[in-house]
């Protein structure tokens, strides 16, 4: 790989870690998939993948929901399939774990129909958790699936010392789902 795009998108990690979007909709998650695919990597989903399919599967439904659905996508993925789904990083917000960089592509929307994704990017052992995962909580209301994350160690260990409505902007790590989720 030439050096420069070997920078560039070390720089651009860099940057994602810190809560600046580049996905789908930027050249970046375009050139991370080209330079897997000519490196012979398998190229991850991203959440944008992710909420794609899961509208395509159900149809429109609220930002909260559909919020909730791609945390649990995740939350499974790293237990049943022993790898991250997508790389978007996950906050404890107030409502429940929040994508920021998917919340950013719906700000303002209550109902979402659709977003720029790519279904196809998503492997058949993705796919099989993604309809466990609808099969299991797809027909739950959204203010259901927020309760139940606040009962869950995950949100309930990230958020700390937050208030109930506090902002907080603290990640849900992937070892705090595994081993959680893993547990139950």
């Amino acid at each position: 790989m030439p050096q420069k795009m070997a920078d560039f998108r070390q720089s651009q990690n860099g940057l994602t870690r810190n809560g600046c979007a580049f996905s789908e909709f930027t050249p970046y998650g375009s050139l991370v998939r080209t330079v897997d695919r000519l490196q012979g990597k398998p190229s991850m989903a991203t959440v944008f993948d992710v909420a794609a399919y899961i509208l395509q599967r159900l149809g429109p439904i609220t930002a909260m929901k559909l919020q909730k659905l791609v945390y649990y996508c995740q939350a499974w993925s790293l237990v049943w399939d022993d790898r991250p789904m997508f790389e978007n990083r996950i906050e404890a917000w107030a409502n429940g774990p929040v994508v920021p960089d998917l919340y950013r592509a719906h700000a303002g929307q209550f109902v979402i129909e659709a977003i720029r994704g790519n279904s196809d990017a998503i492997d058949r052992d993705g796919k099989d958790t993604i309809h466990a995962v609808l099969d299991t909580y797809g027909d739950k209301h959204p203010q259901w699936l927020s309760d139940l994350t606040h009962q869950e160690d995950p949100w309930v260990q990230a958020r700390g010392d937050a208030q109930a409505g506090d902002r907080c902007d603290t990640e849900i790590t992937h070892a705090a789902m595994a081993e959680y989720y893993g547990s139950l």
